[in-house]
């Protein structure tokens, strides 16, 4: 059949239809029972497509939840004691005695001594299980997902979560505290009375509640009560490499502004120059997004980080991660992790003040 010649018309003006040969004619443009042996009805679901699925992108970029940070051992420092198979610890302490008497040549007056003691504390190891099966493996892998490697994460994470825990806290029914529950510590103090009424450096509402001199006068009066509770027995001076712990929420009051132009922070650094500032949310008051604060409100805690030569204390740990073999079931795998913690060591409650209801 002669082409039409329309058709070099339309290509002359850049419009192609390639394969084309007829135009429809325009007495059956509207007359549908002229189609070619088409079917009245369709005999399959009418659909707008494919799948949706095909036209779906799995990003291979995973995204993981994010946690608190494990903050204790940044505060405290961490140590290894013992291992797994030890349960309780000794720690021995040596004070020393004696009197003096007049010389005489003759004279067999005058002594030394020592009285010893050994407080204990106990671990308390504890235990994850990684459990994983063949097909559940191979369905997460369609997802781009490495189900046994993630799970190894997730215990680890897990783990440290909770010796984190047992760090602020201890372990409840054992010899095994916490730098916020050693019962040696003494009572914290009671923040100053605000010239905005109340104790607490933000209102219930977050805004400020405290002058950057209030903020800064209730953290003097933990170093007051730390250098008392020394008694003048040990030297503990401004010079001292110390500790201000506090939950992010509050930390903020650190960036107040006097009169001057001067931040707490500033402040701080002049009067204490080997202060450091470290936060946790185990500082922070108990709420439905941080379960692990504290019940009775926002807390400080100033740390003499040693005193007369000596450590104040340290977070201990017996065992960091034992991971155990490997059990291969018919279709499926399980692995134990361990790992144990003493809680914290403070050796020397003197050096550490609080302060509750900031």
């Amino acid at each position: 059949m002669p082409q039409n010649p329309d058709f070099a018309e339309l290509e002359s003006r850049g419009a192609y239809f390639h394969g084309a040969e007829e135009f429809l004619k325009p007495e059956w443009a509207s007359n549908f029972a002229i189609a070619m042996d088409a079917q009245p009805t369709l005999a399959t679901t009418p659909n707008t497509g494919i799948p949706a699925f095909l036209t779906t992108l799995v990003d291979p970029t995973i995204i993981t939840i994010l946690f608190s940070p494990n903050k204790a051992a940044k505060i405290f420092g961490e140590v290894r004691k013992g291992d797994w198979t030890a349960q309780t610890a000794l720690f021995p302490i040596v004070e020393y005695t004696g009197e003096v008497s007049s010389y005489g040549d003759w004279n067999n007056n005058g002594r030394t001594g020592l009285n010893t003691d050994f407080p204990n504390y106990q671990a308390y190891l504890y235990q994850i299980i990684m459990e994983y099966g063949e097909l559940e493996m191979a369905r997460a892998g369609l997802a781009r997902i490495q189900w046994a490697a993630e799970l190894n994460k997730a215990a680890v994470v897990i783990l440290n979560k909770y010796q984190n825990y047992t760090y602020f806290f201890g372990v409840n029914g054992l010899r095994n505290w916490g730098l916020l529950t050693d019962p040696n510590l003494s009572a914290p103090l009671t923040p100053s009375t605000k010239a905005a009424g109340g104790v607490t450096w933000f209102t219930s509402g977050g805004a400020p509640n405290a002058t950057a001199n209030e903020v800064y006068n209730d953290i003097i009066a933990l170093y007051g009560q730390v250098v008392a509770q020394a008694g003048g027995w040990v030297e503990i001076d401004m010079e001292n490499p110390m500790v201000l712990a506090m939950s992010p929420g509050i930390m903020t009051a650190l960036t107040f502004t006097n009169t001057f132009g001067i931040t707490v922070r500033g402040m701080l650094k002049e009067s204490y120059p080997n202060l450091r500032v470290e936060s946790a949310v185990q500082y922070g008051k108990v709420t439905a997004s941080n379960p692990q604060g504290v019940a009775a409100g926002n807390q400080l805690q100033l740390i003499a980080e040693n005193v007369g030569g000596q450590d104040t204390g340290y977070c201990a740990f017996n065992e960091k991660l034992r991971t155990h073999k490997i059990v291969v079931e018919m279709s499926a795998y399980k692995q134990k992790a361990t790992q144990g913690s003493w809680g914290s060591i403070i050796r020397q409650p003197f050096a550490i003040a609080s302060m509750l209801g900031v």
